[in-house]
């Protein structure tokens, strides 16, 4: 459909490179073409616009075949226009100037001029083939036939159109008469199929006759094997016990060899280790008897130089008290008492009597005296 667009009393149109545009200004072609673009007054213009692309025509039709049955046919031609000037001459293709629309329907035109004439081809054909040749070979048939009547057609060059391509899609009988077509189809095909299913147990009964027999013959050869693993067991843990016991006596000699070379080696050292050990206590023994006898004779000297120490203060302390007097006496008596008081505990209060305190007093005033 061509785009029409209004300007103050004037129209613009625009057309698609698949439409022929043919402009009549006053009875006179201004313009005529594909994909055309112009200005143009509405009340002065007759616009033609006629597609140029292919179309598609889908029709669907029944038919009657040689034994009186009916069929239907689908089909789908496809056509176009080669000349537009002659097409827009023959139909009605033109469009409003004010919204670009065909005033009359020519592709509807066209639609019922072709289906009538490719169904009056394929009743033609149909009319001579019983149904079930029509049903193996019909869809050829038809087609052939009803693209060789739209070519030998007259009406269709003188309209401007031309038949591109025709292709019959289905050819169909009633329901009823379909699923009693497929009756001796299906009970054959049922037939081949329980065959292959008998045949196919029989196989497997087979089979499995013959896996029977082969797992027998594998649990006769497996124990046959088994027969010769367990004497080649017994072989083997013969041969090895023998080798163990071998290796165990090579095992126990080189043990006792090796026993006996310690118990030596051993020996040998222990006496050497006595021996060692005897030298070194009577070694010891030596220089503890020496260090002994020294210890003893420096303890002796040592005891004699203190005793003699000892004597010596011990009589100048006497000569001194025999040389002190009454007198000395009591500086002994205080020293007594001090040394006394030295063994004595730490005492931290000392409560003296009157009495005590005057005795002592006395005794001091007697000293004192004296």
């Amino acid at each position: 459909m061509a785009d029409i667009t209004r300007r103050l009393g004037w129209r613009h149109l625009r057309g698609a490179p698949t439409a022929h545009i043919r402009h009549h200004r006053s009875g006179k072609l201004a313009h005529d073409g594909p994909g055309l673009s112009f200005w143009f007054r509405p009340l002065s213009a007759a616009l033609s616009e006629v597609p140029l692309d292919d179309r598609e025509l889908v029709m669907t039709f029944h038919a009657r075949t040689a034994d009186f049955q009916d069929v239907a046919v689908q089909a789908t031609v496809t056509y176009r226009v080669s000349d537009p000037t002659v097409a827009a001459a023959r139909l009605d293709f033109s469009i409003d100037p004010d919204t670009g629309v065909w005033r009359g329907a020519p592709l509807e035109q066209l639609g019922t001029l072709l289906t009538e004439t490719a169904q009056q081809h394929a009743l033609d054909v149909l009319a001579r083939t019983p149904l079930s040749a029509a049903l193996v070979d019909g869809v050829t048939s038809v087609r052939e036939r009803i693209a060789a009547g739209l070519a030998a057609e007259p009406r269709l060059p003188a309209t401007g159109i031309e038949i591109v391509a025709v292709r019959v899609v289905a050819l169909r009988p009633e329901p009823e008469v379909e699923r009693a077509l497929r009756t001796p189809a299906r009970e054959q095909i049922q037939q081949e199929a329980d065959r292959a299913t008998y045949e196919r147990r029989a196989v497997a009964v087979e089979r499995e006759r013959t896996i029977a027999e082969n797992e027998l013959a594998s649990k006769i050869e497996l124990a046959r094997r088994e027969e010769q693993l367990v004497e080649q067991r017994g072989t083997n843990t013969r041969r090895e016990a023998e080798e163990s016991a071998a290796a165990d006596k090579v095992h126990a000699e080189a043990e006792a060899a090796r026993t006996v070379r310690l118990a030596e080696a051993e020996a040998a050292r222990s006496v050497k280790l006595a021996e060692a050990e005897a030298a070194r206590t009577v070694l010891l023994a030596d220089a503890e008897a020496t260090r002994s006898v020294r210890l003893a004779r420096a303890e002796a000297e040592a005891a004699r130089e203190v005793g003699e120490a000892r004597a010596q203060a011990q009589a100048a302390w006497l000569r001194v008290h025999a040389d002190a007097g009454i007198g000395g006496v009591a500086t002994l008596h205080a020293h007594a008492a001090t040394r006394f008081a030295e063994k004595l505990p730490q005492i931290g209060n000392v409560t003296i009597s009157p009495d005590v305190l005057t005795g002592l007093l006395a005794r001091l005033g007697v000293g004192d005296r004296a």
